[in-house]
C-alpha cells in the first residue's frame, strides 16, 4: 500500500487519512487485511514507530481491528464506516468555505460555481 507522503502534516496522520480516503471509495472493503506494521514502513519508507502511532490511532478509533498475531483489518462495523464519508465530507467543505471567505466569494457565486464545476 503506498502512497506519497508530503510535508503538510505529520506522516502517522497522512497513513490515517489514506486509509480513511480508500475506505470511502471502496478501494479497501469491511474485513479487508491491510499491511503489516512492517510491510507499511518498509513501502513508505518511515520509522516503524510512526507507522505503529497509525495504527494504534486507527486501533483507537475503532477503524481496524488486530486479534493477536494476525493482520489488522477494517473494521466490519458499518456506522464507523459510514461516518468516515460524513467526517472527510465536512473537513473539505469546511476547508473549501474558509478558503473561499477568505479571498471575499459570496455563498451565491458559491453555489453558481459550484453547479458549473459539478456537471
Amino acid at each position: 500500500m503506498y502512497f506519497e507522503i508530503d510535508s503538510s502534516s505529520p506522516i502517522y496522520l497522512q497513513i490515517i487519512k489514506n486509509i480513511k480516503r480508500r475506505i470511502i471509495i471502496g478501494e479497501l472493503m469491511p474485513g479487508d487485511e491491510i499491511p503489516s506494521r512492517r510491510e507499511m514502513a518498509s513501502s513508505l519508507k518511515v520509522n516503524l514507530n510512526t507507522v505503529q502511532k497509525a495504527y494504534k490511532e486507527m486501533g483507537d478509533m475503532e477503524l481496524i481491528t488486530t486479534f493477536g498475531n494476525h493482520q489488522s483489518r477494517i473494521t466490519s462495523n458499518p456506522e464507523i464506516i459510514a461516518s468516515l464519508k460524513a467526517e472527510m465530507v465536512n473537513e473539505s467543505l469546511e476547508k473549501f468555505i474558509k478558503d473561499m471567505k477568505s479571498i471575499n466569494v459570496e455563498k451565491e457565486e458559491i453555489i453558481k460555481l459550484i453547479e458549473r464545476f459539478y456537471d
